[in-house]
């Protein structure tokens, strides 16, 4: 915790008795740096929170630490001494450089991550690609924290898609990856005109769970082409994972009889009228007609749930769990998470996020109504290529890559995980407005001022940033820390997103309004060295969401 968060903290401990105090940072410099929400003590205190934030105001005397306490409605926003915050964050940054924004919450402590689990069986497009961008983003903020992460992958290798498109191959030779979605939408579309396919696929599906060597190796022939074909995409992108779990894994082994054994303990498990193995979970609230889990067919072999039950425990064993998972899945993994409650087991936390849309709806694998992510990489490199020859007339092909997947990956984490990104090519790609080339822009305009000035002085007399813009900038720089770790007790990185595009956007304010360079030799110095510290603090929040950045654009 900082000195000017401690000292607040001290002040309204003392005067309201309250164990625990959650300040807010608030929505524009312009209302203080913290503040105190008064609500929390209207009850206790039989008064407005108004009221309460006026008594307080009384109560509170300026320091050298925090130059001012004002009420604003029902907050009692805190204002910091501003040369203090500037020789506190620029020393900070300084010092800590690409740690700078770690308060290290996560020493000692280990965290797995399951992300992506993609089914492999075709090339993953923009919309699943959101699961393993927001968990790639995630993983790199834990680590940050100082957590110990394990990124896992569940790989679905043993399902009704595999198995169809284990039938559309059949005859074929040389599958590559590049032949999987082809195959996939045409064995859909041959199911849909003719039903009795799907005897075929149930059939496969039968042989593989009673062990068929033939079928075995068919299926694992698909998966390994699929997985490592989605791999090389997503490893372009600098996404990794450090375990692959197999579902098939817990198809064979008795993984799933013990987990039945461990449920049949609760006195909730019992065979239905088919059958059937299932679970009772009434009394969850999970807004089903009929609230039980099916966890087998009625010839006793498992289902997906009770595969998902066993790989869920073998997790909880090893650490704390964070699953990332779409918003169509909400109510199943409530049922999950019902199911691991009565084996009064912890439950993960979930990160839902909803969809990617096209401008015509939602993208489906089966339909074919989609914009692949291999497509939009291309599509991304080919303007960063563009742009780049209109500014230099020349072609750096790193630095097409870097702005092009950072274009990618900042269009769809800058959007809450709960919201729908709307897929719109020319925004995305744009070098304009809340995007990364704009937040690289500014980084690559910071290096050419300090490459120039050559010479940068920690020494620099900090009470020279008396601008209004220089007293801004130094409060979005001190308040990264903060961002970082609502970030992550939240799990969403579109905040350091934010964060970063507001920094790079009022530097660019800056920059047209003052001059640097040209300034007179002390403020010179002092303002080279705050953007020497803005350059940092952008860098670092790119860092986080897996963006790099460039020298010169």
């Amino acid at each position: 915790m900082d000195e000017f968060k401690e000292a607040i903290i001290n002040f309204l401990k003392k005067e309201t008795n309250l164990e625990n105090i959650d300040l807010e940072v608030p929505p524009s410099p312009e209302m203080g740096d913290y503040a105190f929400p008064c609500f929390i003590l209207a009850k206790e205190w039989k008064k407005s929170p108004n009221e309460i934030a006026l008594e307080l105001s009384r109560k509170f005397k300026p320091n050298n630490v925090i130059a001012e306490a004002k009420v604003i409605g029902p907050y009692l926003n805190f204002f910091i001494n501003k040369k203090k915050i500037a020789e506190s964050a620029i020393k900070q940054i300084l010092k800590q450089k690409d740690k700078y924004g770690s308060s290290n919450i996560g020493k000692n402590k280990k965290v797995l991550v399951e992300h992506t689990s993609i089914n492999p069986n075709a090339s993953p497009h923009v919309g699943r690609a959101r699961n393993a961008l927001i968990g790639d983003a995630i993983v790199r903020i834990l680590k940050f924290q100082g957590y110990k992460v394990e990124t896992h992958y569940f790989v679905n290798d043993v399902g009704k898609q595999i198995a169809m498109l284990v039938l559309g191959a059949e005859g074929k030779k040389n599958v590559g990856f590049d032949d999987l979605l082809r195959i996939y939408i045409e064995i859909n579309k041959k199911i849909e005109e003719n039903p009795e396919l799907e005897k075929q696929v149930l059939e496969l599906l039968n042989k593989l769970e009673k062990g068929d060597k033939t079928t075995k190796n068919k299926f694992e022939k698909i998966v390994k082409i699929c997985v490592k074909g989605q791999l090389e995409i997503l490893s372009e992108l600098g996404i990794k994972y450090d375990v692959f779990d197999y579902e098939s894994e817990y198809l064979w082994s008795k993984k799933t009889d013990e987990t039945l054994k461990r449920l049949e303990k609760t006195g909730k498990l019992f065979i239905d009228g088919f059958n059937r193995w299932v679970l009772d979970q009434k009394g969850y609230e999970l807004g089903m007609k009929v609230p039980v889990l099916v966890l087998t067919r009625n010839d006793g072999t498992s289902l997906y749930p009770l595969r998902d039950i066993a790989y869920s425990i073998e997790k909880i064993e090893k650490g704390e769990n964070i699953v990332i998972l779409g918003e169509d899945q909400k109510l199943y993994q409530e049922q999950i998470n019902a199911a691991l409650k009565e084996l009064e087991l912890k439950q993960p936390r979930v990160v839902h996020y909803s969809f990617v849309l096209l401008q015509d709806g939602k993208m489906s694998t089966r339909k074919g109504n989609l914009v692949l992510l291999e497509e939009f990489m291309r599509e991304a490199v080919s303007k960063a290529r563009d742009e780049l020859k209109k500014r230099y007339n020349k072609i750096n092909d790193k630095a097409a890559k870097i702005i092009a997947y950072g274009a990618v990956k900042y269009g769809i984490l800058k959007v809450s995980p709960e919201k729908n990104v709307v897929f719109d090519w020319q925004q995305a790609l744009s070098f304009e407005g809340e995007t990364s080339p704009y937040i690289q822009y500014a980084y690559a305009r910071i290096s050419s001022i300090l490459k120039k000035a050559k010479k940068i002085s920690p020494k620099a007399d900090l009470r020279l940033l008396k601008e209004k813009e220089e007293a801004e900038l130094i409060s979005l720089l001190s308040n990264f820390q903060e961002i970082v770790n609502k970030s992550t007790n939240e799990l969403k990185p579109h905040l350091i997103a934010a964060h970063i595009y507001s920094l790079a956007q009022k530097f660019n304010e800056y920059y047209h309004i003052h001059q640097i360079l040209k300034a007179g030799k002390s403020t010179r110095d002092a303002r080279i060295l705050l953007i020497s510290v803005i350059r940092q603090v952008i860098r670092n929040g790119l860092s986080l969401l897996g963006i790099g950045v460039l020298e010169r654009m």
